[in-house]
C-alpha cells in the first residue's frame, strides 16, 4: 500500500496508524484505502457534527465501530449504536447526525468515489 492508502492492485496490509489523516473540516477526520473497484474511509467525527442528507451512485456500507449516530435513511431515522452495520444501496438518500459522544465510521463505497481522491491533503502521519 503506498503512502495514501492505495494498494494499486496488489494485496496489501496494513493497519489504520499507517494510514495518512485527512482533516476535511473541524472535528471530521478521514483515512482512506483505496482498492480498484472499492474504497473504505475510517471517518472519526466530533460530537454533535451533522452530516448532511445526500445521495450518490456509489453503493455505500457503514459499518459504526464507535457510536451512537443518528441516521437519516429516506424519510425517517434511526439510531445506530457500535457494531451496527448499514447498507445504503445506489441513490439512498441518507446523512448522519453525532450524538453526545464521538463517532468513528468505516464507509465502503463501490465503485471508487472520485470525488474524494481530490480531498484535502493529510495533516498527519496517522497518528493521533
Amino acid at each position: 500500500m503506498d503512502d495514501n492508502g492505495q494498494t494499486n492492485g496488489h494485496p496489501k496490509h496494513t493497519d489504520w496508524s499507517k494510514i495518512p489523516v485527512e482533516e476535511l473540516e473541524k472535528g471530521i477526520e478521514r483515512q482512506m484505502v483505496i482498492g480498484e473497484k472499492l474504497m473504505m474511509c475510517r471517518l472519526r467525527i466530533a460530537p454533535h457534527v451533522v452530516t448532511p442528507a445526500h445521495d450518490h451512485p456509489h453503493e455505500q456500507m457503514t459499518i459504526v465501530e464507535r457510536g451512537p449516530v443518528l441516521f437519516t435513511i429516506g424519510d425517517s431515522q434511526q439510531v445506530a449504536q457500535t457494531g451496527d452495520v448499514l447498507h445504503f444501496p445506489s441513490g439512498t438518500w441518507h446523512g448522519a447526525t453525532m450524538l453526545d459522544e464521538e463517532v468513528i465510521l468505516v464507509d465502503i463505497f463501490s465503485p471508487i468515489r472520485e470525488d474524494f481522491l481530490s480531498a484535502p491533503k493529510p495533516s498527519g502521519n496517522g497518528s493521533r
